[in-house]
This record gives structure tokens, C-alpha cells and sequence, in this order.
């Protein structure tokens, strides 16, 4: 059973059909998702695909021909599922149309085809949560939004190289939901325009300060020492003050004052604040701290053994967990079951985890390599291999061609598992072929550089 957003009854009973087949087609990806028996095949994940796109037809179709309150102005694009509006007022079908994307745009990940429209839509799900969390945390660098955007060009360039094989409904779509994006990351962008280069290493060890005091205050065992070091740090920082204000090498007034001493000041109160509650939440929110930690840590672990362990479809539980909680807040609040709501620490520190889980699912997402889930052993061991044979020519060497035998031997061996040139499985042929057999070459070639210098050092000896 998936876990997504509360949804409410369709409005409208004639898009009960419609609403049963994508159902149907949900629960067909969430099959294919728990099924490990074997690896996930392309055509598997064309047909789903080819399924959810003419739902979404016929529910334009129907709603065209339909129009209600819900569905006024947004006919712009010729589109009428649409994501804002899920975000915003999310309806059955609207919703269950998200969780299929979201499956299936996993699913692209996993089969290796990272680079086709399809799987953008969950970065930009990913991306959007983040960027309007970190509009409600008020504190960010502007490295933090140089990721985002870098990001979002380089799917605004797979939309682009999309255009002629994918639907036109995707692509409005998708075009639109990174729209949203764009939009809150120039308002991000702007708040820190008045930063004067002066004081942006501040404002970045400021930032940096405050989250790795968020860090140590969800620690198993509290590490006061490290908390008030943080705060020497801080005070540290406070006493380059000259009559209140920072100032810049010849002396001068920097622009963006306010933003740099407003967050010092949030600095000092936060550490101070975690210091007298020693990691204790209070007690009406430990058992969301806990589900949150404990997400938190699974997806920390994931981005440690990411090339060996993660199937990219097992991120959707977790985003999906993550919404439910980030949704259950009222006006931006955290409550308890009495109703009562969290205090200063407890927000914070629950905010702090959902944001920190967010960001290990976009690192993950953006970490996916363009390969197949059949091939990734054996683009795992090439990477290996890889970093193997740079140390060694870092090192200077080796003294002798024989030393290079164990890697010889390991890339012929994979060399011979091509047929044709290329990686079967079976009769099937994974994606990632120029990925994995770009890599085989690097490392023949990296092989081939060093015993050449071990044969050209022997001969000079």
C-alpha cells in the first residue's frame, strides 16, 4: 500500500473510471518496485508509462468537456492534471496520477535512462520541497541554491532533447513543475542579492555553524564539548564587530548587514537553547522525532553504500513518509495528539530532519548513475578498479608489468563477459552500455600507460 498524500473524493463521479484504472496501474509499479527476483527491464516500465499517459488523455479529454471550479484557468496549457494544484488542493485522481509519476519517473533511474524527460519529475518534486523549506528556514548559502540551479538547467536541457519523443502532456507538465521551481529559487536568490562578497564567507561559516548545530542536537549521545565549540566559534565571529557592524578589509561598511547579524544572532540563541535541552525533545513529539531520525539515518546510510545498495524506486517509500509528515503541519507547525503546539526546540529540531532527509534523497537522486540496475556490478567494479589504477599512477608506479597482472586479469575477464561488444542479459541488452563500456576503455587505457612506463623504467635500469 503506498503512503501518499491525504487525498480528497473527486469531485466530479464520472472520473471514477479513470480513477480505477490509474489505481490499477499504481498498484502494477508498486509491484514491480517490490519485486527483486530479477532486474527491472525497460519495456516493463514503456508499457506502465504508455498506460498513465492515455489515462491522462482521457481525463483531459473529460475535463474539457467538464469544466468545474477546479479546472477554470488552468486549461492554459492545454493540460488539466496539474502539479500546483496537487500541491495546493489535491484530489484522488490528481493524486494517484502523482504517485504513478513518481514511481515511474524512479523507475527511469533505475533502468539506467536518466537522461529522458521522464525522469525528472521526481527531482522536481525533490527540489521543490527543498527550496520551499529552505524559504521557510530563512537561512541558506548561495552554494545551496548554485546546486538547485545547476540542476534545474540540466533538466530544462533533458525536456529539450525530449520534445520529439515524449507527450506533449508530460512535457507541459514537467516544464511547468520546474517553472515553480525556478520561480522560488530567483526568490531565494534575491534575498541574498543585497550579500556583499565581503561578508559572504560569514554568512556561509554562519550557515554552516547552524547546521551542524542541528546536527549534534539529533545525536544519539549529546556532545556538549562540540555544541560549545560552535559557540566559541560564534562568539568568536560576534567579536570582529566594530560598533555593532562587520567591516570589510579597508574598513568600509559591506552591504548586507542585517542578513549576516541576523543570523548570527539566531546562531547564538539556537546554541544556547541546545545546550539547556541536551538533545531531549519534548515528549509529545518523540515519536515523530523518532520515525524522523530513523528515516534520516537510513537515507545516510544509503548515500554511503549508494553504488552497491540503492535501488532508486526505494526512495519513493521514503519520500513518501516525508510528505506525510511534512504535511500533517498546521501553518508551518508541528502538533502533538492533545493538539497542542511543538515549542521553539522541538519545531527546529524536527524541521532540521525533514529538511536533512529531503537533501539526501536530491544527492541521491543526483548521484543516480546512467545505468542499468543489470549492469551496475559491473560498473561498480570498473569504478573500483578505476580508483585502483589512478592511486597507483599517483604513487608513481609500479616497478614491474607483473604487478599489473591481478588487474589485467580482472578487466579481460570482464572484457569477455560482451557479446558483440556489448553487455547481455540473456537476450536482453541493458541500458548503459556506453556508460559501463566508456569506463572498460578508460581503464584498459590506464592499464596500458602503466606498463608501458614499468617496461620503459626496466629498460633504463
Amino acid at each position: 500500500m503506498t503512503d501518499s498524500p491525504a487525498a480528497h473524493a473527486p469531485l466530479d463521479p464520472i472520473e471514477q473510471p479513470i480513477l480505477d484504472k490509474v489505481l490499477a496501474i499504481r498498484d502494477s509499479l508498486s509491484l514491480l518496485k517490490q519485486d527483486r527476483s530479477t532486474y527491472i527491464r525497460s519495456r516493463d516500465v514503456i508499457t506502465l508509462y504508455d498506460q498513465v499517459v492515455d489515462q491522462i488523455h482521457q481525463l483531459n479529454v473529460l475535463r474539457t468537456e467538464r469544466p468545474n471550479e477546479q479546472n477554470r484557468g488552468l486549461g492554459a496549457h492545454g493540460y488539466s492534471f496539474d502539479s500546483q494544484r496537487l500541491m495546493e488542493l489535491p484530489i484522488t485522481v490528481d493524486t494517484v496520477l502523482d504517485d504513478c509519476f513518481q514511481l515511474i519517473s524512479l523507475f527511469f533511474l533505475t533502468i539506467g535512462r536518466n537522461n529522458e524527460a521522464p525522469a525528472v519529475y521526481s527531482m522536481t518534486s525533490t527540489i521543490k520541497r527543498l527550496l520551499d523549506h529552505l524559504k521557510e528556514a530563512a537561512f541558506y548559502s548561495a552554494k545551496d541554491l548554485e546546486s538547485i540551479n545547476n540542476t534545474l538547467e540540466s533538466m530544462r536541457d533533458t525536456l529539450r532533447q525530449g520534445k520529439d519523443t515524449y507527450s506533449p502532456h508530460l512535457l507541459t507538465l514537467l516544464e511547468a513543475r520546474l517553472e515553480t521551481c525556478q520561480n522560488l529559487l530567483s526568490e531565494l536568490q534575491h534575498n541574498l542579492s543585497d550579500l556583499s562578497p565581503e561578508l559572504t564567507p560569514t554568512h556561509e561559516k554562519l550557515v554552516s555553524i547552524l547546521r551542524s548545530i542541528s546536527a549534534a542536537n539529533t545525536r544519539q549521545k549529546f556532545p556538549a564539548t562540540e555544541v560549545r565549540g560552535f559557540q566559541d566559534q560564534l562568539l568568536e565571529i560576534q567579536s570582529k564587530k566594530v560598533d555593532g557592524e562587520f567591516l570589510a578589509s579597508d574598513g568600509s561598511v559591506p552591504a548586507g548587514q542585517d542578513i549576516v547579524s541576523g543570523l548570527l544572532d539566531r546562531c547564538l540563541k539556537w546554541s544556547d537553547i541546545v545546550l539547556i535541552r541536551q538533545g531531549n525533545i519534548d515528549e509529545g513529539f518523540k515519536a515523530t522525532y523518532e520515525k524522523l531520525a530513523g528515516i534520516r539515518n537510513q537515507l545516510e546510510k544509503l548515500n554511503l553504500t549508494q553504488a552497491w545498495s540503492l535501488r532508486e524506486t526505494d526512495l519513493y517509500s521514503y519520500q513518501r513518509q516525508l510528505d506525510r509528515i511534512d504535511e500533517s503541519r498546521v501553518h508551518g507547525d508541528f502538533y502533538d495528539a492533545q493538539g497542542n503546539t511543538a515549542d521553539l526546540h522541538a519545531q527546529r529540531t524536527l524541521l532540521y530532519l525533514l529538511r536533512r532527509s529531503y537533501a539526501y534523497i536530491y544527492f541521491l537522486l543526483l548521484s543516480s548513475e546512467p545505468v542499468s540496475e543489470a549492469l551496475l556490478p559491473i560498473f561498480n567494479q570498473l569504478q573500483t578498479l578505476r580508483r585502483c589504477l589512478v592511486e597507483v599512477k599517483k604513487s608513481g608506479g609500479v616497478s614491474s608489468p607483473r604487478e599489473l597482472y591481478p588487474y589485467s586479469m580482472k578487466l579481460n575477464s570482464i572484457d569477455n563477459m560482451r557479446t558483440d561488444g556489448k553487455f547481455m542479459v540473456g537476450s536482453d541488452i541493458p541500458e548503459g552500455q556506453g556508460s559501463v563500456n566508456s569506463l572498460l576503455a578508460e581503464c584498459f587505457d590506464l592499464n596500458y600507460e602503466l606498463r608501458v612506463e614499468a617496461e620503459e623504467s626496466d629498460q633504463d635500469t
